[in-house]
């Protein structure tokens, strides 16, 4: 198989309703001077599942010139609305419907989604990730259908390690997950959720993979400035540069650990989403 050269976006966690207006603004014309040949967007795209905060990150995403797959994180479930959240839990990316969990040829390689996020598990943090058997089969089925020789970029938005114990574990049935993707051309897993970028080798009993996390482009920093990660593919070696508008290194930008919470920091009393704060472009509520 020929090589390419190819060049992805990664980005994550915009929380539209408290999104980083500056660094969307400067990633969106990265995207337009640079031409990657793919976008992807690893999830929590929202903060609350509002209509209106799905509604600005439609139309910024479907702004973008450049093929974009979207993964779906836990701040994208409606919150106030069980009803929909069991029923219809998608409802509200109808106007990205095309774009959600979509598998990306880009010749010599293939960006192939594994769903996280689910709409209820038997834990009280829901926020947390699970790998259903339904949604690693279908992972699995789509990178075993690929031609020969093909590597694959997984986008997932919780990364695939069980840290902490049985209830609190960030990402159940990860551990099997990653044994599994590691029988197969797996380049890397790319993730989000942790706020922060990491690059790290996960062994396991079937051989190591590589876990990539991109940070946030919301005001909802961790410990580093918001950022996405710009990624460029050979044919062989697998590149990631972690862009910021601070000009900070890659290895500086990096943590050396996925974290068991994910929780940014916050100011006592500061409300995880201002009720009244809307985004800076705010179609009507449908």
């Amino acid at each position: 198989m020929a090589t390419e050269f190819r060049r992805i976006f990664h980005l994550s966690d915009i929380h539209f309703g408290l999104e980083n207006n500056r660094a969307l603004d400067w990633v969106k014309q990265e995207i337009s001077d640079k031409c990657p040949d793919a976008v992807a967007i690893t999830g929590d795209l929202t903060m609350r599942a509002r209509h209106r905060e799905f509604a600005a990150a439609t139309q910024w995403i479907n702004s973008l010139d450049a093929p974009v797959t979207v993964g779906v994180g836990n701040h994208d479930l409606p919150y106030f609305n069980l009803l929909e959240r069991f029923a219809t839990p998608y409802k509200r990316f109808r106007g990205m419907q095309e774009k959600v969990e979509r598998e990306l040829d880009l010749g010599s390689l293939a960006i192939v989604p594994l769903k996280t996020a689910v709409r209820m598990q038997p834990r009280l943090n829901w926020s947390k990730g699970w790998v259903s058997p339904r949604a690693l089969e279908r992972c699995l089925a789509k990178i075993d259908s690929l031609p020969k020789g093909t590597r694959v970029l997984v986008a997932v938005h919780h990364p695939l390690r069980e840290v902490g114990t049985e209830g609190t574990a960030l990402t159940k049935h990860g551990d099997h997950a990653l044994r599994e993707l590691a029988k197969r051309n797996v380049e890397a897993v790319l993730s989000g959720h942790v706020h922060d970028a990491f690059d790290i080798l996960e062994k396991t009993q079937e051989g190591a993979v590589r876990m990539v996390g991109a940070g946030t482009l919301s005001k909802r920093t961790r410990s580093t400035p918001p950022s996405f990660n710009e990624i460029e593919w050979d044919g062989s070696t697998l590149k990631v540069c972690v862009r910021n508008l601070e000009h900070i290194e890659t290895r500086d930008m990096q943590i050396d650990d996925v974290p068991e919470n994910a929780m940014p920091p916050r100011h006592e009393g500061e409300p995880v989403a201002p009720v009244r704060q809307v985004p800076r472009v705010d179609p009507p509520v449908h």
